[in-house]
């Protein structure tokens, strides 16, 4: 860590009102005793929050409805920024009370939403600078956070974790309102994950047949939750958007899959309407996914509508792709459809999702395709491809394959969101 971050934080003259005010009683812009004793306060009001949204954080926070007052107050909120008589009202409109803790609620979350929105922004566009370029220390130094990991030093944000997820979640929500579909590879493992990011895949998905056959377990029978599960928790401390596959929740009630979600940390899921006796009803699908989006409102639900993979009710396609939008779904994946028309017409009820086919991603997008899957392909290509491998070296040769360094390099400890 730079020593320059050591050094303590400008001083904030005090105030009674407004964006003076806040500054001045905030745990941001103060040091010493004043520091650590507003910094138990933030971190006692952040114990046991999960929040998957802005939205989500703003009413743990006790602020509800608040996201447009913080918008008018985080431009200003730094004390070298002159303020605005708009974040002035903003700051009277959210302080009920002129407290300690009333300005850490309301800074905890005008922290939140300034670098959840630029850390977003940034894995959306696979910019690698840090969101927070610079942070400004007393006698005017300013300090550069370029070789930093987000959210660290001294005077971090106590919410940084929440930040992150947050982030994660609303760019992989951006990714699917693109003018080019998301291409996204699904991966079985952590390396295998870290070696499509290192590729360049700004977001990576779990493949359920992947998952499931690494482990010795037939896929689609509800009988690798255990598997998914580890994988999403493993990888969703990784610095970029991972979306889980759920099959159809594993056998959980509504509610238990909710909660699942909630936990999970990753910024999408796919729920599947089929089973393993066939197809759910829409009635059941929409119940599901309603309880997973009201526990999870700020994860990415991907419902993957079985008509066509299992060759079964095909006609319910747009009707069941309808309720479950209408139940909180926020994008549609019909696995197995290929019929140009039939894509159009899907496209328009939701960002629509397909697997990889005999297509390019841009003859895709001119149909309406908003994301394509790779889905178990991957995992299958690289069976053969060990395979193939095994018996070059059989049959006297040497095949293609990363090197040892570079393996070791995709699963260090600084590929970590957390990394320090």
């Amino acid at each position: 860590m730079s020593e320059e971050l050591l050094l303590p934080v400008p001083s904030v003259p005090p105030g009674d009102t407004g964006v003076a005010w806040l500054r001045s009683s905030v745990v941001r812009f103060s040091n010493g005793e004043e520091h650590a004793r507003r910094r138990a306060l933030t971190e006692r009001l952040l114990e046991g929050v999960q929040a998957t949204s802005l939205d989500e954080l703003a009413a743990a926070l006790g602020l509800p409805g608040a996201l447009p007052h913080i918008a008018a107050i985080a431009p200003v909120y730094q004390p070298h920024e002159p303020t605005t008589a708009a974040a002035d009202a903003a700051v009277e409109r959210l302080a009920r009370n002129r407290d300690e803790e009333t300005a850490a609620r309301i800074g905890l979350l005008v922290q939140a939403w300034a670098a959840t929105n630029a850390l977003a922004e940034h894995l959306r566009t696979g910019d690698p600078a840090p969101p927070v370029p610079v942070t400004r220390r007393a006698g005017g130094v300013v300090v550069s956070l370029e070789d930093h990991p987000f959210g660290h030093g001294p005077h971090a944000c106590p919410g940084r974790t929440l930040a992150t997820t947050i982030a994660k979640n609303m760019a992989f929500r951006a990714l699917h309102h693109q003018d080019v579909p998301l291409v996204l590879p699904n991966a079985w493992d952590f390396a295998s994950a870290m070696a499509l990011h290192a590729a360049g895949f700004g977001a990576v998905g779990t493949t359920s047949l992947g998952v499931a056959a690494a482990h010795g377990i037939p896929d689609g029978m509800g009988l690798a939750g255990e598997q998914a599960v580890a994988l999403a928790r493993m990888l969703a401390d990784l610095p970029f958007p991972v979306t889980a596959d759920l099959e159809s929740g594993f056998g959980k009630s509504p509610r238990d899959v909710g909660e699942l979600v909630a936990g999970l940390g990753v910024a999408g899921v796919n729920l599947e309407d089929g089973r393993p006796h066939g197809l759910a009803t829409p009635q059941e699908q929409a119940k599901l996914i309603a309880a997973v989006k009201e526990r999870a409102p700020g994860v990415f639900l991907n419902a993957r509508i079985d008509t066509h993979w299992l060759g079964k009710a095909r006609d319910e396609t747009a009707d069941r792709a309808r309720r479950y939008v209408d139940a909180g779904a926020d994008g549609i994946f019909v696995a197995g459809l290929t019929e140009p028309r039939e894509i159009e017409e899907l496209a328009k009820i939701a960002p629509l999702n397909v697997l990889a086919q005999q297509r390019t991603p841009k003859e895709l997008g001119d149909l309406g395709v908003k994301r394509i899957s790779t889905g178990s392909l991957l995992f299958r290509a690289a069976l053969q491809h060990t395979v193939a491998a095994a018996t070059a070296v059989r049959d006297g040769g040497l095949p293609e394959a990363f090197g040892y360094d570079e393996v070791q390099a995709m699963v260090s400890r600084g590929t970590r969101s957390d990394a320090g």
